[in-house]
């Protein structure tokens, strides 16, 4: 848990104190920002990819990105091109889908 909250916190503090240009900021709680700055981000320090994703009845982008050692990170991204983190972990596991009825 202690990981996981210097992992959040040293990635808000690369992203507010990056060059001026990218315009980061905190948005109730929330380091915000450019998605490509945050892909960027979690890719190259964290090893995180997308793997799901999905749109909220309001039009946000929730993405949920992994990585194989089971740190994951969920990213909203608002209908006005801005980028948020909502949270991240540790220890994801895919879950495999059961059939819920007979084969057809």
């Amino acid at each position: 848990m202690l990981r996981t909250a210097l992992a959040m916190t040293a990635m808000a503090a690369s992203l507010l104190f990056s060059s001026a240009s990218q315009a980061q900021q905190v948005q109730g709680g929330s380091v915000c920002g450019e998605r490509d700055k945050f892909l960027s981000h979690l890719g190259k320090n964290h090893k995180e990819t997308p793997s799901a994703m999905g749109v909220t009845a309001s039009g946000r982008v929730i993405e949920v990105l992994t990585s194989s050692d089971g740190t994951w990170t969920i990213i909203m991204t608002h209908p006005n091109g801005m980028t948020c983190m909502v949270a991240a972990g540790q220890a994801w596991e895919n879950v495999e889908q059961l059939a819920l009825g007979p084969a057809a």
